[in-house]
This record gives structure tokens, sequence and C-alpha cells, in this order.
């Protein structure tokens, strides 16, 4: 029989005066899912990430709708002892899952079972026990693969003709994350598009006529701009200095940049200190609120 026992690690690092070893407590989380697992991996990551120093070892076993699966998982979770979350819907094995942590006294939390419960109350209604009810080919479906394709075909200033059919327009100087946070909107059925401000060559003139569009500008403090462009520099062996790493010049692109933001009355965003995910929250809100003079601060 195993109990769960996190692994500590000492993180190792300089030491700071008058200061102890700081600890990393690594432990193993089992996702089981009868379905592609995204959304228990989702919840797993944002749980973890509340706590400070620890790191959950992942693993991950999607699409178990049968005995031999869960078996087959229940093996691997005995040979790495950790905790378990499923989102198991067929009742059977479902017992089976949680009898088999029992036996192995592990922790088996089913991950949307209170959010469930609490929805089923409030509405009076039952749920379905279809496996992947919520992955089925709708309408949302095929609409996050139209927007997914128009974000590929629009990256970058490509399809400049087309930008009237985006629902919102990046504009940006090189590296400002344009084109993850596209692809991250098209997932939520945005159709985004993004434009590059390259000196020297002149922005498309459609932009300039949208009407539906969002055109929303990125902006970003020019030091952490220059980081991000000399790592990228390095990824392809290229370590010699340019105009692309210039201090001056890259703090006249910002400047010039935000120029036109301002002539144009564009919502800006930094981001500076923002993932790709917070990008496209602050995307998604300027959506939701109009098309007025809005700075979102990094």
């Amino acid at each position: 029989m195993h109990r769960f026992r996190p692994q500590v690690h000492f993180d190792a690092g300089p030491p700071l005066p008058n200061t102890q070893p700081r600890l990393a407590t690594y432990f193993h989380v089992h996702l089981v899912s009868d379905s592609t697992g995204e959304t228990l991996n989702a919840m797993a990551r944002a749980v973890c990430a509340r706590f400070d120093n620890v790191l959950p070892i992942e693993h991950i076993y999607a699409l178990v709708r049968s005995q031999r699966q869960l078996d087959r998982a229940l093996g691997d979770i005995e040979e790495a002892p950790g905790i378990v979350l499923h989102t198991i819907v067929d009742p059977n094995l479902r017992e089976a899952l949680e009898e088999g942590c029992r036996r192995l006294d592990m922790p088996c939390i089913a991950a949307l079972d209170p959010l469930v419960s609490a929805l089923s109350r409030y509405l009076g209604a039952s749920t379905t026990s279809r496996v992947g009810a919520h992955l089925r080919l709708d309408n949302d479906y095929f609409n996050r693969m139209d927007a997914l394709n128009y974000a590929i075909g629009h990256d970058d200033g490509q399809g400049g003709q087309d930008l009237d059919q985006a629902d919102v327009v990046l504009v940006g100087v090189s590296r400002t994350s344009k084109t993850p946070t596209c692809i991250y909107l098209a997932h939520r059925g945005i159709r985004a598009a993004n434009v590059p401000l390259v000196p020297g060559r002149p922005l498309p003139e459609r932009l300039f006529q949208l009407r539906n569009a969002l055109v929303v500008g990125l902006t970003i403090a020019p030091d952490r701009l220059i980081s991000i462009r000399r790592n990228r520099l390095l990824s392809l062996n290229e370590n010699r200095e340019s105009t692309y790493i210039d201090t001056d010049t890259v703090r006249d692109e910002i400047v010039q940049a935000r120029r036109l933001y301002e002539k144009m009355g564009w919502p800006v965003i930094d981001v500076t200190r923002r993932s790709v995910e917070e990008t496209a929250a602050a995307v998604l809100n300027l959506l939701h609120g109009g098309h007025g003079q809005v700075e979102v601060l990094g």
C-alpha cells in the first residue's frame, strides 16, 4: 500500500544572508478523464498555481472509457503515488476508480462535482451522463475553428484586404506577443488579425478604414522589449548587434507607435508584465465594453 509522500527539493541558487534555503515540493498529480482532459488539466494548474514552491508532476490519462484503460491508469498511479483528480462520468468506471484509489490509500477528487451539484440545485435540472458532452460539434466549435484559420491567415499583416472581417486587430512593434494573443483569442471564437509596425514599411490602408473591428495598440517597456528581442536573436544563433536591439531605435519605435495609437484613438494595452492569457483577457474586456479611448496598464 502506498501513501502520498511529497518529494522535497532544495531550490539551488545563490545563498542569501540570514535566510534558510527555499524548499520546493514536487508531487504527482494524476488527471483521469473520459474526454480530452483539457478542462481537468487547466483546473489542476490553476489550483497548483495558488501555492508557492509547489511543483506538480502531471500524469494525464485522457479518453479513459473502458475498464481496461482504467486498470492501466491505476497501475501507473500505483507506481507514482500522489493525488488523483478525475472527471469520469460513467458511474461504473467512476466507482472502480474511487475504489482503486481507496485500495491504494490515495486521495481521489471528482473535480467538477461541487460546481455541477451547485448548478444542478440552482437550475433544478439533472445532469447528462453523456461522455464528452461539452465537446459536441456545435456551432461554437466550428466558430472556433474558423477563427483559428482566420488568425493564421491574417498573421503578421497577411490578408490585409480582408481585415474588415476581423473582430479585433492587434497592432504593435515586433515581439509584443501579437501572434500568440491572436491564436489564444481564436480559441475563444474571436476572429483576430495582427499588423506589425515596421519602421519604413507603410501600414495597410484598410486598417484605417475599419468600421466594425476593434483595433488595439500593444505597447511595452523598451528594456523589456530589448531583452525579448535579444533572446529571439540568440535562439536564431544571431548574436550581432543591430538596430533591432539598439536602445535608441527601440525607444523611438515605441514612441512612434504610441503616437499612432493616440492619433487614431485606439485603446492601448501595456504587455510589459502581462502573460498572453492576461493580454487576451484585456482584449475581451475591451470587446465587451466598447471601443473608446482606453489604456490598460500592465
